[in-house]
């Protein structure tokens, strides 16, 4: 039967502690520290009110170093009696200090306790994103640079529409990461508020020096109401999923294109053998399943906003045992976006790309806007050009030009800002520049 620190007399049965107990255990330890920095602030806090002696500050602070210490060093460990990890550092303290250690408490509950430590590390995760977004980032507008030039089909609805380049493809979603930057910076700042002081949700009666603890713990403003404090459980959590949602949608989509681009079908990029999986029956076989997996993986990811929405929907404000389900959702799908974004920087260092993709004859019909566009310019009607040139294709006689296809991205008369001749990859990264001016 783990050990509690608010036990009352009677503990609940194995049976009910193992349900309601769940993997919280295993998830808590990844709280640890935060757990740690969060009662630093606290006793420092409560030492200026005077709950505590400056002697006692000296002791309690000293114990919490060296269980910082043991939990940097990997050497800390929930004990099989401790129900979570709040009980084990306070417990870890009770035994080297006796009665001070019991005196961390005063003035919180484990509800504003827990929020202080999920609210850090989620601080912390979301820098973590932020710096493999920024690594993808550039690592997507070199790409797009040195390969600028090389032409690429695009497709609508799946068909042959018109001409477009590799510069393009990397330059696009590498905007989109601009893109997602915002929604990181969003949650970040949601995450970004002190609630320690609110206690169960209704404040406390000692006078607790919230902006004191506001700063010490480095958060960039304090959630006011005690009530909204609580409120924000389930709300930041969620908040964050969506954030790494938007970057997992854009993940998404890349490993769709690798997928389809892969396929001898298309045959536009390729990997080494050894990034590849072959078939237990057809020989021939190079799989994308690192992108396959990727695409799925990305699918959980953004699964997580919606079981979050869930989870919180039918709760009246206050405290509610669901909220512990929270890190079961959230926490994995954290570690796997962190997952994903390795591994495509990884596959991009070792992209290959088909540069004579438009030799096959497939392509011949990917310029007829060009083709329109060209007699346009040359003075006939747009409705008059564009009815030729579909004559032309019907009848099998369509050819661009003189009928030699450009061979290069600059062969093409696109000038404006976002168009294969134009990429504007200064412009997105300024853009990036902005979306991810902002700091701890």
């Amino acid at each position: 039967m783990a050990e509690t620190l608010w036990n009352k007399g009677k503990e609940a049965t194995q049976i009910v502690e193992d349900f309601t107990v769940g993997n919280d255990r295993i998830l808590d330890m990844r709280l640890a520290k935060y757990d740690v920095q969060g009662s630093m602030a606290h006793i420092k806090m409560l030492e200026s009110i005077g709950l505590l002696s400056a002697d006692e500050l000296e002791k309690l602070t000293e114990g919490l170093q060296q269980i910082l210490r043991k939990i940097e060093n990997g050497d800390f460990r929930l004990e099989d009696s401790v129900e979570d990890i709040h009980s084990q550092v306070e417990l870890l303290l009770t035994r080297r200090l006796g009665e001070i250690g019991k005196k961390i408490h005063s003035g919180r509950s484990r509800n504003d306790q827990v929020l202080v430590d999920i609210k850090l590390f989620l601080k912390d995760e979301i820098l973590k994103v932020k710096d493999r977004v920024l690594l993808l980032f550039d690592i997507l507008q070199k790409l797009g640079e040195k390969y600028k030039e090389v032409l690429l089909p695009g497709y609508t609805h799946g068909q042959v529409a018109m001409p477009s380049s590799f510069g393009m493809w990397f330059g696009a979603y590498a905007e989109s990461l601009a893109d997602d930057m915002y929604m990181l910076h969003g949650a970040y700042n949601v995450a970004d508020q002190n609630p320690l002081g609110s206690a169960a949700g209704y404040g406390s009666s000692f006078p607790l020096d919230r902006e004191m603890t506001t700063r010490l713990l480095g958060f960039g403003s304090m959630e006011f109401n005690s009530v909204a404090a609580q409120l924000s459980r389930g709300r930041t959590e969620r908040a964050v999923a969506s954030a790494i949602g938007a970057v997992a949608l854009t993940l998404n989509k890349f490993a769709a294109d690798c997928c389809m681009y892969m396929c001898p079908n298309y045959g536009f990029i390729s990997f080494p053998d050894e990034l590849t999986t072959g078939s237990s029956i057809m020989p021939h076989k190079k799989n994308p399943d690192v992108w396959e997996i990727m695409r799925g993986n990305c699918n959980r990811i953004m699964s997580a906003e919606y079981e979050i929405s869930m989870l919180c929907s039918n709760m009246p404000h206050g405290y509610h045992r669901d909220f512990q389900l929270l890190k079961d959702i959230l926490f994995p799908k954290l570690e796997l976006m962190h997952k994903c974004l390795e591994m495509t920087c990884y596959m991009l260092d070792n992209i290959r790309i088909n540069e004579n993709i438009l030799k096959n004859h497939i392509y011949d019909y990917l310029f007829t806007v060009e083709e329109v566009n060209r007699r346009v310019l040359a003075g006939t009607p747009f409705r008059d050009a564009y009815k030729a040139v579909g004559i032309e294709v019907n009848n099998g006689t369509f050819r661009y030009g003189s009928g030699a296809a450009p061979d290069k991205a600059s062969e093409l008369n696109h000038t404006h800002t976002g168009s294969i001749g134009n990429l504007a990859t200064g412009k997105i990264r300024e853009k990036m520049s902005k979306a991810s001016d902002w700091t701890e």
